[in-house]
């Protein structure tokens, strides 16, 4: 079996997701399209397709939800660095408040979920003693 059959599965982000994640990466400083694709894989999202997070840039970048510059600072070609704006601020913001909300409502969901299998388990011992005396009292 190989390797890739038995490890853990990737979250695959896309959409506004990858955006949300791409931003987050961009909040302080700015990168490049490698960069970024590099740090998303070591924030344990797998490896991504490098031609879509550089389409999903230039498609923010339309948004207005990042810049870019071209860096020819280096002896190599022409780079092209990116930096989050003010509306791609305001896009994390939400989208991280968003997600808060979401796991406020799943953990009151897990909790409600618990109290009922307690209360269900609690009717269940009780029925099952209710029976187990029952059938005491009828062999008596």
């Amino acid at each position: 079996m190989n390797e890739k059959s038995t490890a853990e599965p990737h979250l695959r982000p896309s959409g506004d997701m990858l955006t949300a994640h791409l931003l987050a990466l961009l909040k302080g400083w700015s990168a490049y399209g490698y960069e970024l694709a590099q740090r998303l894989e070591e924030a344990g999202l797998g490896e991504l397709n490098k031609g879509s997070i550089y389409r999903m840039l230039r498609q923010m970048e339309r948004s207005g939800l990042v810049s870019s510059t071209w860096d020819t600072s280096n002896d190599g070609p022409a780079r092209r660095v990116y930096n989050m704006t003010a509306a791609g601020k305001m896009f994390l913001d939400n989208w991280l408040a968003f997600i808060d909300a979401h796991r406020r409502g799943l953990e009151q969901l897990a909790g409600l979920a618990a109290a009922s299998n307690a209360v269900n388990d609690d009717a269940i011992a009780e029925g099952q003693a209710r029976t187990r005396q029952g059938g005491r009292k009828k062999s008596a």
